[in-house]
């Protein structure tokens, strides 16, 4: 649990130097900041995207993944999860801007292939370097994040703490599940969600894209690859 406990103090040191910061910078640089960091999360995502083996399972766990979202209401829920804590932050009055910071860093660091690897392979064999790897390169989104979305950046280390340490407490129970082929299509959906994210940040549309209620896509391609190999073989 070292890597995934260092991960988590990354995020939460780098959100609160930034968002402590960030106050001091004017505002058409912190909007510039904001749009730089949200294109840059579209491209992260196109990068993920473009590496998927399989379009039919890109776009049938995206799809799946998102009705079982709505009908599990998860964006109400991590919204909700996300005024709470902007409350007991003292944020009251500004609980939108905290929601949207916490909502889309919790996503940005949770969805990547190292976040899953990362933690598979301190579970299973206490091999942290790949976490404390994405922890420096957290600590620096971190800084920039919080700097341009304030506190509400830091406090999103509470769900890569979740995240990341449920998958390292689980890890020997599900590695053999999480082969090559899996790791790189949960990693391609969750390029969908980063670009989604830009989206979001870059104000593109009117109504907001119920990003979180895509989370469910991103673990279909466990089930999906499987069986798809399981059909493949009949043929």
């Amino acid at each position: 649990m070292l890597g995934v406990i260092a991960n988590s103090a990354a995020v939460l040191c780098g959100g609160l130097i930034g968002a402590l910061f960030g106050g001091r910078i004017r505002e058409k640089y912190t909007n510039a900041l904001l749009a730089a960091l949200a294109l840059a999360s579209v491209g992260l995502g196109v990068v993920y995207c473009v590496e998927t083996a399989d379009a039919l399972c890109l776009i049938v766990c995206v799809s799946v993944g998102t009705l079982i979202g709505e009908l599990l209401r998860i964006d109400d829920g991590v919204e909700a999860l996300g005024a709470l804590a902007g409350r007991l932050a003292g944020r009251a009055g500004g609980s939108g801007g905290f929601t949207q910071a916490f909502v889309s860093c919790s996503i940005l660091y949770c969805v990547g292939s190292m976040s899953v690897m990362g933690s598979v392979q301190a579970g299973i064999s206490g091999d942290n370097s790949l976490l404390f790897a994405k922890a420096v390169l957290d600590f620096a989104a971190s800084l920039a994040y919080g700097a341009a979305l304030g506190i509400g950046v830091p406090a999103s280390a509470v769900c890569v703490l979740a995240v990341e340490g449920a998958i390292t407490l689980l890890a020997g129970s599900v590695s053999a599940l999480l082969t090559g082929a899996v790791v790189a299509e949960m990693a391609a959906v969750g390029g969908v969600l980063l670009i989604g994210l830009g989206i979001n940040l870059l104000g593109l549309r009117a109504e907001r894209l119920k990003v979180a209620n895509m989370l469910p896509g991103v673990f279909l391609p466990i089930a999906y690859i499987p069986l798809s190999e399981w059909l493949s073989s009949l043929l």
